[in-house]
């Protein structure tokens, strides 16, 4: 299962940490992994190409983390958007996916 932990102050973004594998299919062939990680990345880039300086990203074998440096409204809108897209994930997939 994947799980998001989401670290709030007031209703801003300050981190965001992906965990785990789906599971829903074999490895390589997950569409439920795909679909967190096209979105993931998708966010991390827009981000980052607005302002190398908002966010700070590390990853590790099954983890990955956003840690935001800047907070400013567009940041705070791509991962707000972010968190929606994995929410319709979450409902659709509700065995491969737990966002906290």
């Amino acid at each position: 299962m994947i799980r998001i932990d989401v670290i709030h102050n007031n209703n801003n973004i300050k981190q965001i940490i992906l965990k785990g594998h789906a599971d829903y299919e074999e490895y390589g062939k997950d569409i439920v992994c795909a679909a967190v990680s096209a979105t993931f990345l998708c966010t991390v880039n827009a981000i980052l190409a607005i302002d190398e300086e908002a966010i700070q990203v590390t990853s590790q074998k099954e983890e990955q983390v956003i840690d935001v440096i800047k907070e400013d409204r567009i940041t705070q809108k791509l991962l707000h958007n972010m968190l929606k897209c994995l929410e319709n994930l979450e409902e659709q997939y509700p065995k491969n996916i737990k966002i906290r």
